[in-house]
């Protein structure tokens, strides 16, 4: 560090001036110094967060547990439809596709998300930043696509209730998985692979740092990817719901002719049931979506650190559903407390009756 001699000059405004640029000086010295890069040695380099230790601690704390309820959650969801035969149904079908989707959020997403935003550096190369991101995509346009699925399913089990049997069957339920997974691979993939999200962002893309992981949706595919696979699809799911409660409430005010009007009271507690598990949903994912319309429109100026708190409230909505179904199914209760005790391994134990009195 270089020192300035202010003692052998004899004005004491230039004395003050050079002790005053001395001071600024050092102080920019010891600052650069205090900054640790992502990429060691680059002058474009990205500049990692500083936390504390116990910051750091703190936040790893909070991912993990998210993380872990998310995979420990989900997983007791799977087993739970794969193992008992009582939850052998097309509506638990596609609730096992869904927790399948939110499982592989915490295993493959939440981790390399964790270290992003802890550190603010990507230590995984830009391959895998693309394959991460495209991920992330297709994870969360698949959850779209199979509420949908849940609530054409709920609107025919409720509004159809004659016709359910026939046209909902395993078979049907096991297609609407397929088509969603295929679909939203497309879609997903298509787009972040054709790089049509930064279509007109050239500029932008040569600017950023090295060594961090950056996606950015031009205007025109900001609001494409936001209202088709977000507002249109859960505005429809909304009054698909809506249409089922005022239909299940037709029911009871008509309960006295059963063979028109009865409907299951255990369909309507799984329609309620859902229709939380899609409010939840829209509520954890709606500011990133939200955001993605207005960042192009206002230059990408939002604080990374906002951006980081939108993602992780959108992760947490993957650990929430299995918590709704404990709330609100006795029958996934037992479940899973026959998976805690370990009961599962007894012989017969997948024909257990299920059925909550």
């Amino acid at each position: 560090m270089q020192r300035i001699c202010a003692g052998s000059l004899h004005s004491k405004d230039s004395h003050f001036h050079f002790k005053m640029t001395d001071y600024f000086s050092i102080k920019q010295l010891l600052f650069e110094e205090l900054l640790v890069q992502c990429l060691p040695g680059n002058n474009a380099s990205c500049i990692m967060e500083q936390f504390s230790l116990w910051a750091s601690f703190a936040l790893y704390l909070v991912f993990l547990s998210i993380m872990l309820a998310t995979i420990l959650g989900n997983s007791f969801v799977i087993v739970s439809i794969c193992h008992f035969k009582q939850l052998h149904s097309p509506t638990n079908v596609l609730i096992l596709s869904l927790a399948l989707v939110d499982l592989l959020m915490g295993v493959i997403v939440m981790p390399f998300s964790a270290t992003r935003t802890v550190h603010g550096c990507w230590f995984y190369g830009d391959t895998f930043c693309q394959i991460h991101t495209s991920f992330e995509l297709f994870l969360t346009t698949l959850s779209i696509f199979h509420l949908i699925c849940i609530a054409v399913d709920r609107h025919e089990a409720i509004c159809n209730p004659l016709h359910y049997s026939r046209e909902i069957t395993m078979s049907v339920a096991v297609m609407m998985v397929c088509v969603s997974w295929a679909l939203a691979a497309v879609y997903a993939y298509g787009v972040i692979y054709s790089k049509a999200n930064m279509a007109g962002l050239e500029d932008i893309s040569k600017s950023l740092c090295l060594g961090g992981c950056f996606v950015f949706f031009n205007p025109l595919w900001g609001m494409l990817s936001s209202a088709f696979c977000f507002f249109f699809p859960c505005t429809v799911m909304v009054c698909l719901y809506t249409k089922i409660f005022i239909v299940a409430e037709q029911h009871v005010r008509k309960i006295g002719d059963k063979n028109k009007w009865f409907v299951k009271k255990s369909e309507c507690k799984a329609a309620k049931t859902l229709s939380i598990v899609l409010g939840a949903f829209i509520f954890c994912w709606i500011p990133l979506f939200t955001i993605s319309i207005t960042e192009p429109l206002t230059g990408f100026s939002t604080p990374p650190i906002i951006t980081e708190v939108l993602h992780w409230s959108a992760y947490f909505n993957s650990a929430c559903n299995p918590i709704i179904y404990a709330l609100f199914y006795p029958s996934f209760i037992k479940c899973f407390h026959c998976i805690i005790t370990l009961k599962i391994f007894s012989s017969n134990s997948s024909n257990m009756n299920l059925t909550v009195k």
